[in-house]
């Protein structure tokens, strides 16, 4: 099945290579430091991005990483900046959090974002459906290769990397791990349920242009692509009172994540709050944090 959904995204997660081009600003923050970089692809592409690294981190002791996603919203003025600046469905900015725990983050601005926002989505995802890729594909090949980054740093331990979002940056944390399997955890708030469902409540066109993958409903569901996370630790957090994750919708991806982690579902978080939209609560965060340090923080003994 993952090679099957990797055909059909239209694009080589390995497509990409990043080469540091510059660092424009470094800010001291409480528990660390935040560079905003700029990368370049082998096609010459740009792309932004915000880099943290805890106080103390280096080569001796390298640190656990987080490839964070940053979310849609349909404001692609905030991109990137969502990390340290967060963003109207966040209960603040991750940064400092992150920091405090000892984490290395990375976070890569997706087509169509800040600085990358021409072309608008629907003319990008247009465009690569017309030759045969797709924008979904684009934006996993570059976070991809921004997980390739985060492995090579000699002050990141490469065997402690995990991801996260909300959103958009939920379903990308989600999809990278079940197509990656470097990634030791994935945090994904926000954007789990069954697509078939949704098409019949008729909540799907509520999603961006950007998740349009040809032929994925006839491959596996949402549940059975996040199954194959297992049996890497895996959270997920929802609203029932979210338009992405209605409790028909959610139930059915839950019970087939469910089944796919088999004896394994101690490696299962769900975070699910009945009476809550498309948001991060504060008892949601707290969750992940705890999610996030017990498996990537804390050794095997």
């Amino acid at each position: 099945m993952r090679d099957h959904v990797k055909k059909l995204l239209g694009v080589s997660l390995q497509h990409y290579k990043l080469s540091l081009s510059k660092i424009e600003t470094t800010v001291e923050l409480q528990h660390g430091t935040a560079k905003r970089m700029v990368f370049t692809t082998q096609d010459n592409t740009a792309i932004p991005a915000v880099m943290l690294e805890p106080a103390g981190a280096s080569s001796q002791t390298p640190s656990p990483a987080i490839l964070y996603c940053h979310a849609h919203g349909a404001r692609y003025d905030i991109g990137i900046n969502e990390l340290c600046d967060s963003r109207p469905a966040l209960v603040g900015p991750y940064a400092e959090d992150l920091l405090a725990l000892g984490f290395v983050v990375l976070c890569l601005e997706m087509p169509c974002f800040g600085s990358r926002s021409s072309p608008e989505e629907s003319a990008a995802s247009k465009t690569a459906l017309w030759y045969g890729k797709t924008l979904f594909g684009q934006m996993l090949a570059e976070l991809s290769a921004g997980l390739d980054y985060l492995c090579d740093l000699p002050q990141v331990d490469s065997a402690r990397i995990g991801t996260l979002g909300i959103s958009m940056g939920g379903t990308h944390a989600w999809w990278l791990a079940a197509l990656d399997t470097r990634i030791k955890t994935a945090a994904h708030l926000c954007c789990f349920a069954d697509l078939a469902t949704l098409v019949k409540l008729g909540n799907h066109d509520n999603h961006g242009h950007y998740m349009t993958v040809p032929g994925l409903l006839a491959t596996c569901s949402s549940g059975q692509l996040a199954g194959l996370i297992a049996p890497r630790a895996q959270f997920c957090g929802v609203g029932l009172k979210d338009w992405s994750s209605p409790p028909d919708a959610f139930k059915v991806a839950q019970d087939e994540l469910i089944a796919a982690y088999g004896d394994k579902t101690d490696l299962l978080t769900f975070h699910i709050e009945p009476e809550v939209g498309h948001e991060e609560t504060p008892a949601m965060r707290a969750a992940v944090l705890t999610f996030l340090k017990r498996r990537l923080i804390a050794r095997p003994i």
